[in-house]
């Protein structure tokens, strides 16, 4: 299988766990929904800035790994609730939004689209029919090449998606490197540093393709937020190791291969400069 095929594989097979049961992504993002929350106030001075520099009669917001489940909702009330108070503040018209939920293929878009029609209801309970048109949109892909139209979107966001890399990074690595780091979707505090420089070289090249493609998808004074998980300057052991050990315990007899090729990296600040 060809490098081509077989990313193309891992974008049609690999998501989060949809629908809301015990086990869903939906019921186990804790964690995402604190640092979205967290984040909002850098948010909201984005959105401020943005709409003082353009004042859209359309905004167009794309979520970049939106996944499913509450969180992916919550994105979109919060903007709309700023830019609500934007509009207050600036004593002119809310704008028609446009929002774009992109994943890779095999996202649970459908649980999403079942929970809009709520969404919309207290969507007009709360601002009224005053409030401009919103209309939502899924934008399958890979956010690692282009997705949407040159000069298109007005504000990018992208929260806890962009440590998850486009490809194995281990490929072409000596056999001895590869059996120590055997079993694991993420650096250690074993794994030796050639296997860190595959991870940030690997890093890097999808973080320039990011960056190229949403640099010709903005409209000129767009904006653009990104919430990625963060690491420390020097290696040490975390829960991620653990999982891994549990997880290659769990599937030793199945196909772990997809997941455990699967690999993220959380970048120290280094590695983003």
């Amino acid at each position: 299988m060809d490098s081509f095929s077989a990313t193309t594989e891992r974008q049609l097979l690999l998501h989060m766990n949809g629908g809301k049961g015990e086990r869903s992504y939906a019921n186990n993002s804790l964690l995402q929904k604190k640092l979205m929350l967290k984040a909002k106030p850098i948010l909201e001075e984005t959105i401020m800035k943005l709409y003082h520099d353009s004042s859209p009669n359309c905004m167009k917001v794309a979520d970049l790994g939106c996944s499913v489940g509450p969180n992916s909702l919550l994105v979109i009330s919060n903007i709309i609730n700023i830019v609500d108070t934007t509009c207050t503040i600036l004593n002119c018209e809310p704008p028609t939004f446009q929002f774009y939920l992109n994943d890779l293929f095999g996202n649970d878009f459908n649980t999403i689209f079942k929970s809009l029609p709520d969404f919309h209801t207290r969507l007009v309970e709360d601002k009224g029919h005053k409030f401009g048109s919103c209309f939502i949109n899924a934008t399958p892909g890979s956010f690692y090449g282009r997705l949407f139209p040159s000069n298109s979107i007005d504000l990018f966001h992208s929260s806890n998606s962009l440590h998850w890399l486009s490809q194995d990074p281990l490929l072409g690595l000596t056999k001895e490197a590869e059996s120590l780091y055997k079993g694991h979707c993420h650096i250690v505090s074993t794994s030796p540093p050639e296997v860190y420089k595959a991870y940030l070289k690997q890093f890097q090249q999808d973080f320039k393709l990011f960056l190229k493609s949403r640099s010709e998808e903005l409209v000129p004074g767009g904006a653009m937020l990104l919430v990625v998980l963060g690491n420390h300057e020097t290696p040490r052991r975390t829960g991620w190791e653990l999982i891994s050990l549990i997880l290659n315990d769990m599937f030793l007899e199945t196909r772990t291969d997809l997941f455990m090729r699967h690999k993220v990296f959380m970048q120290c600040t280094s590695d983003v400069k």
